[in-house]
């Protein structure tokens, strides 16, 4: 209680130091269609300061120095319903949102926040308001969702692939294949919280999802693919600026939860639930920080890191380590030794990069991330590829002539998750797969929607004009090729799906509409395979795909 106490006053004093006189915690909860981009968009264009890096989320009305930061683009509103005369208090209409997903054949899609994996229609209401006194300010925004969550072709229990993904797959990490025998629904607070802020520093309790890193699609460490997690924050408001440069971060204690459901629901699951690891059923304890500093030097550039860690509550200590383990030091030297068998603690460790070039109407970001500490330095630099992740991503925006405002977007990004070579030589386990229940919250992942062993390729080309789009979106992506590998040495088993998808956003007066039609072709399709294994007829085989639609609609209304 004596340590707990002094970590008190450590944040206390925090505050007080950076006390100023302008109070304002009015964010952009991750997610909110099409205003996020809107916003990192406006900053290729030279719009909005370039020292915001976007590399720490959700964003604020502070940092983009916005009185609404729901109706940048509009003339007049009615979202702020009052406010006193020196803006120290006001009450706030978030918008009101309803999202649409389908999936014909199979659960498709990431990025979606409260939503689930699942094959038929799903619905996701959210509505909420921001108040604040001063520097008290509460934000409550539920989420509802609904999905009929039909049966599709996944894993059972019999013999085989379907025995060898429970075992590799289905038995080491809460990522269930179905969400229940029927229909789902749930009520969560969704994007609400509760904080004391002193620009540029908030001290809160919080429910919001968070984006760590500079990836538009796929944020290894931390997005909103799964559900927002209760936690405690401790976060910069805006960027701190410094004679060195600018920096923002965030500090999250918080409580990750089990998703309930058994790995499998398909099938004959009393062959396979014999096989079931004792788990722990308590929650998990998150702890994580994550640092962006942009050089005072190179403007638009920033450079940060992510580092987080999950815990067993059951074995989590009471030492200010065991609170707050990212002090620590990164290497597991100097938390282990030979004789022991390691860290029980699951440590996931990022750095990035972002740098933006208003002058090209450009950006070009990237992420490299461990799964697992290095042993010490020498480990470290003699295989650096050693349990590695990556994403790398570009965009570039083209002004077109004859059409004031409008311009071409081009952009791409590569997400690399797979093990690499060193595992034939020491072991490498699968991303997010450390821990008696992996690195989820709620049955999905933490990090990249794309999933553990899953590498993806994206490209897209859209005209823009203000808030409206129109576009298109090639993608491939390869699910979980350490299962590949692990279940056959054939790489023809591979299960690849090559997609195409047209998408628009819209925007008249307080509306905004989007749309999303994705066709899927499914190689192999649940890994599956059927050929000869004559040299001569390498790819002469009975191809055993699977084809999908995958449809996003979605309205939001801004007061």
């Amino acid at each position: 209680m004596k340590k707990i106490g002094q970590v008190r006053l450590i944040i206390f004093g925090l505050l007080l130091s950076v006390i100023t006189i302008k109070v304002e915690a009015q964010v952009l909860p991750v997610g909110t269609p099409l205003l996020e981009d809107y916003y990192r968009r406006a900053q290729l264009l030279g719009l909005i300061d370039s020292s915001i890096s976007f590399n720490v989320r959700p964003l604020s009305a502070s940092a983009l120095q916005v009185d609404d930061i729901y109706n940048m683009d509009r003339e007049e509103s009615s979202s702020i319903v009052w406010r006193n005369d020196d803006n120290s208090s006001m009450v706030q209409l978030m918008p009101a949102i309803i999202r649409y997903q389908y999936n014909s054949k199979y659960p498709y899609g990431w990025n979606d926040g409260a939503m689930i994996p699942a094959r038929g229609h799903q619905t996701m209401l959210s509505a909420g308001i921001f108040a604040k006194y001063k520097f008290f300010s509460v934000q409550l925004n539920p989420e509802v969702v609904l999905a009929e969550n039909k049966r599709y072709e996944g894993y059972g229990g019999v013999a085989g692939l379907d025995r060898a993904w429970y075992n590799f797959i289905g038995n080491r990490i809460d990522m269930p294949e179905l969400f229940g025998t029927g229909a789902y629904s749930r009520i969560l607070p969704g994007q609400s919280s509760i904080r004391v802020t002193f620009d540029p520093i908030s001290l809160g309790i919080s429910t919001e999802n968070l984006w760590w890193g500079p990836s538009r699609r796929n944020s290894i460490l931390m997005s909103n693919t799964a559900p927002g997690f209760a936690h405690i924050t401790l976060n910069t408001t805006k960027p701190i600026r410094t004679y060195i440069g600018s920096f923002e971060g965030q500090i999250v204690a918080g409580r990750i939860e089990l998703s309930g459901y058994p790995p499998s629901l398909l099938g004959d699951t009393s062959v396979h639930m014999q096989y079931l690891r004792d788990k722990t059923q308590s929650w998990r304890y998150f702890s994580g920080i994550v640092l962006s500093y942009q050089p005072r030097w190179i403007p638009g550039l920033s450079l940060g890191m992510n580092r987080a860690f999950l815990t067993d509550n059951e074995m989590t200590g009471h030492s200010l380590s065991d609170y707050l383990p990212f002090i620590i030091p990164a290497t597991k030297k100097s938390v282990t030794d030979d004789s022991e068998s390691g860290d029980s603690r699951d440590q996931q460790i990022s750095f990035f990069f972002r740098w933006v070039i208003p002058k090209a109407h450009a950006e070009i970001y990237g992420e490299y991330a461990r799964n697992d500490h290095a042993w010490d330095t020498r480990d470290l630099t003699v295989q650096l590829d050693h349990t590695r992740a990556y994403t790398v991503g570009l965009r570039k925006l083209v002004p077109l002539q004859g059409v004031k405002g409008a311009m071409l977007q081009l952009s791409g990004e590569v997400t690399q998750l797979a093990v690499t070579n060193t595992r034939r030589i020491r072991a490498a386990g699968p991303w997010y797969f450390h821990g008696h229940h992996g690195y989820t919250h709620r049955g999905q992942i933490l990090g990249a929607g794309i999933g553990p062993g899953s590498n993806v390729q994206s490209v897209d080309i859209s005209w823009i004009k203000g808030l409206k789009q129109v576009g298109l979106q090639f993608e491939r992506l390869v699910h979980n090729e350490d299962f590949a590998r692990g279940v056959s040495a054939d790489f023809r088993r591979n299960w690849v799906d090559a997609s195409i998808a047209a998408y628009s956003h819209w925007d008249y007066k307080g509306f905004i509409a989007s749309a999303h039609i994705q066709y899927i072709h499914a190689y192999n399709y649940q890994y599956k395979f059927s050929g000869s294994s004559s040299a001569d007829e390498y790819w002469d085989f009975d191809p055993q795909d699977n084809t999908n639609f995958n449809i996003r609609l979605g309205l939001m209304y801004r007061f």
